[in-house]
């Protein structure tokens, strides 16, 4: 793959390999295999596709982790259906993008009227929707120079290689079972489902479906002699994953309004100002440039009821200059050009809009919410009326990918995308926004009413807390964000960058050389002891029995026990599996064995195996690689904060993969993102403030008292809302039976001392909490690691009229606290110790 997966990817991509695995021998048109990848929108589920693709036609990507006992299919076939053309297309231009594997020509197929085989070939990708398979198509008639039906040569590849015939059913987009035509696509898939006496099509041995809403999917499966495989991908797993913009902002009148080509000026100011903070972004970062893309969806008619031209000069208003023709692009039914005036409007096709740079305003009525994904579709104007709800909710599925495939950190902005409905009331609004949380398509995003999704600014005057934030290097945690890594492979990755990167030209060659050295260190330990002699046994040998049954008894009369060799395959077989554990990619054993290549090298070889299979080596080397890991990402930390966005991700994603919670820096952007309403109270001192200079939000009676409190100190300077979950958060680990969570304490609190500025964290905590003593000890962990950064790091209870802190960055108290084994006990080091 010419991209890296992300952890939920990789996992439906190995579950999908076990369901094949088990569907695989047992498929037949008797014995119908029927396998469901389920994804919410945008979670990437063609990337998937594509990866699996790869491993059946060619081989597994090295970096997946695939297992030894996958056996590749080059003469497969695989079929995708769809029930659009636009699909298709859009879903083969995405597989020629990601794939790095060379595909030869013609190997992705798109079937044409003029297809005409017996069967369909080994080796291949094709591409077919159901409007070529009515019975009044080319496709599915004999004669006239025809000699096989599309059905006759399914039903020949069916029969020739059923465990090798996979058929994709796309149905990702609700164009496969609602609106116009959906009763003819549903019974053509049926008939791939359930197989078509009339037609002579047989049942498909193996099907997967493909899909954001597996319950339609499943509906066709119902009482069929299907065997069902199910891999499902989380929702929380895609949000946290960066593919998806974070907040859905829609904007609509307060009041019913006929003006709503003054909204689609505001709307086309709005992507000016985000086409103006991607070009910045772009430029800063180093990255291809994202060139947003303004939607209108206009009303039906013919062209439209929707004056075109009104709407291009409103937009024109908006940001201040003419739009060039070559801007300007429709995706209506009819392909041809548009005459506007004296403007002329160009046809484009769906599935090209998110490469034609030129294109900034597209016009359409109903069609992309069925055969499209621009992830540059940033800001969307609708002319539609409300009864359209539900065509808005399935639109904005399209629009909610990322343009570079990763949240932005800098600013909060460009992680949003805008949405103008000048005919919807507040109730409608709230109907687009609960289609959006109860149907089938979810759209993990956040959604709501602009006026109560804001972007929040850092405080004009608090430059230099920041600057103090940064040089102090406040820390926080990422619990559970990306998967634990092996630290072997850990400090291979992070010192392969490093070297890539510029920054450290010798810590590749160092840690390979690290890597070589310990392997032979492990060697030497394990035969000082007299286990590897006991491991080489069991890895050169192989016993067997020989039991003896008479013909005439059936009984066992005698049995002989004996030891035969392994073979060099077995040895090469073993060895290879060793480098997987050794560090998956790296090749680490391969560099072993170069490193003693005047020693014989079949025993070289069983020396890494034997260091691998040891839980006390690895165990070793793990150890070893960990602290080398936290050595050099600590030397270079400094150098790794100047890297751009993209590329300083990789390192925080390293970071973050440890087996235990590993801290990383506190960076806090120049934008965040916050929901608040307008009635909400104002909270002066605010470290983040609206462009009105206000901050507002709710404080429960506890918080309130307490930042009061801290208001009132003569060394108070400002203070931050730490929220849950957000991508800016302070975040500490905490642990509950082995299991690590993450907490969120309330606030930070800035304090003056001279002319430095200090940090505290406090978190007032309900003393009837179960979770009491667990966040007690978590707190307490982080003050015993990071307690010279912050000088006070207090959970707080309400005793009275007053409150009660127990102040974690004192040794005494955390000692206290780590030693607690209950709620109970946490009481008492309250009573005992707490400051009132």
């Amino acid at each position: 793959m010419k991209i890296e997966l992300f952890d939920f990817q990789k996992d439906a991509l190995h579950n999908l390999r076990k369901r094949l695995m088990l569907a695989r021998p047992a498929a037949s048109p008797e014995a119908p295999q029927a396998i469901t990848l389920s994804a919410p929108t945008g979670s990437g589920k063609t990337i998937i596709m594509t990866a699996l693709f790869e491993a059946i036609l060619d081989q597994p990507d090295e970096q997946l982790d695939w297992p030894l006992d996958w056996v590749p299919q080059p003469d497969a076939v695989i079929l995708w259906v769809s029930d659009m053309p636009e699909l298709n297309e859009q879903t083969k231009l995405k597989i020629e993008r990601q794939s790095d594997k060379v595909y030869r020509v013609g190997q992705l197929e798109v079937i044409t009227a003029s297809f005409d085989e017996e069967r369909l070939a080994g080796g291949k990708i094709y591409f077919i929707n159901t409007q070529k398979l009515a019975s009044d198509r080319l496709l599915t008639t004999v004669g006239d120079g025809r000699s096989y039906s599309i059905w006759t040569t399914l039903t020949n590849t069916a029969r020739a290689i059923p465990d090798r015939f996979y058929v994709v059913i796309d149905e990702a987009h609700r164009g496969m079972t609602t609106g116009k035509g959906s009763a003819t696509a549903q019974t053509i898939i049926q008939q791939f489902i359930k197989g078509n006496k009339e037609t002579g099509l047989v049942k498909m041995p193996l099907i997967i479906g493909v899909s954001a809403t597996p319950k339609r999917f499943n509906e066709l499966l119902a009482d069929t002699d299907h065997t069902q495989h199910k891999v499902p991908v989380p929702v929380e797993d895609v949000k946290k994953s960066g593919l998806i913009k974070e907040r859905v902002l829609i904007h609509h009148p307060a009041n019913p309004t006929n003006a709503e080509m003054g909204i689609l000026e505001e709307a086309a100011r709005r992507w000016q100002v985000m086409t103006d903070q991607w070009a910045s972004y772009c430029k800063d970062e180093g990255e291809r440039p994202v060139r947003p893309i303004l939607v209108i969806q206009i009303e039906d008619g013919a062209p439209t009821r929707t004056n075109l031209a009104d709407a291009i000069k409103a937009v024109e208003d908006g940001i201040g200059r003419p739009l060039r023709d070559s801007e300007l692009a429709h995706a209506l039914m009819d392909k041809g050009g548009l005459k506007v005036g004296d403007r002329a409007i160009r046809y484009i096709d769906p599935s090209r809009i998110d490469d034609d740079a030129d294109v900034s305003v597209v016009f359409f009525k109903m069609a992309l919410s069925t055969g499209w994904d621009c992830p540059r579709a940033e800001v969307m104007m609708s002319f539609r009326s409300a009864q359209d709800h539900t065509y808005i909710a399935q639109l904005l599925g399209r629009m909610v990918r990322t343009p570079l495939a990763r949240r932005i950190e800098s600013t909060a902005e460009l992680n949003d995308v805008h949405l103008y409905l000048p005919h919807f009331n507040a109730a409608a609004v709230e109907q687009v926004i609960t289609a959006l949380q109860t149907s089938d398509d979810i759209v993990p995003a956040e959604t709501g009413e602009g006026t109560k999704l804001v972007t929040l600014h850092r405080r004009p005057g608090t430059e230099s807390i920041f600057e103090a934030i940064e040089a102090v290097e406040l820390v926080t945690y990422r619990v559970n964000a990306v998967r634990a890594q092996s630290d072997i492979r850990r400090y291979q990755a992070i010192a392969s960058r490093l070297t890539m990167d510029g920054i450290d030209p010798n810590a590749w060659d160092d840690a390979k050389a690290d890597a070589v050295s310990w392997i032979g260190e492990q060697v030497a330990v394990l035969k000082a002891s007299g286990d590897f002699e006991k491991a080489r046994k069991s890895f050169t040998k192989v016993g067997l029995r020989t039991v003896m049954v008479t013909g005439v008894t059936g009984m066992a009369e005698g049995q002989e026990d004996y030891t035969v060799d392994v073979s060099d395959l077995d040895v090469d077989r073993q060895f290879e599996d060793a480098g997987r554990t050794l560090g998956q990619g790296y090749g680490l054993h391969q560099l072993y064995r170069k490193a003693n290549a005047e020693r014989d090298g079949q025993e070289v070889k069983l020396e890494a195996i034997i260091v691998a299979a040891s839980a006390a080596a690895r165990s070793a080397l793990e150890n070893k690689s960990k602290a080398k890991f936290e050595a050099l990402y600590d030397a270079h930390r400094h150098a790794i904060s100047k890297l751009t966005e993209q590329v300083r991700a990789g390192y925080d994603k390293l970071k973050s993969a440890s087996s235990t919670p590993s801290s990383t820096p506190w960076r806090l952007q120049d934008t965040i993102d916050f929901r608040r309403d307008t009635t909400e109270p104002t909270w002066s001192h605010h470290l983040y403030v609206e462009d009105d200079g206000s901050f507002r939000t709710t404080l429960n009676p506890w918080e309130a008292d307490v930042l009061k409190l801290e208001m009132g100190r003569d060394d108070f300077v400002g203070w931050l809302r730490n929220l849950d979950r957000k991508p800016w958060s302070l975040e500490i680990p905490y642990q509950v039976s082995g299991t690590w969570k993450p907490m969120f304490p309330d606030m930070l609190i800035v304090r003056s001392k001279g002319a430095d500025f200090v940090f505290d964290i406090l978190e007032p905590h309900d003393d009837s909490r179960a979770d009491n003593l667990y966040k007690a000890q978590g707190l307490a962990e982080f003050a015993e690691k990071h307690g010279d950064r912050f000088t006070r790091i207090q959970l707080i209870r309400k005793k009275g009229d007053g409150f009660v802190r127990l102040e974690l960055n004192r040794t005494a108290v955390r000692s206290r606290v780590r030693q607690a084994a209950s709620n109970p006990a946490i009481d008492a080091i309250f009573d005992e110790l707490g400051m009132v």
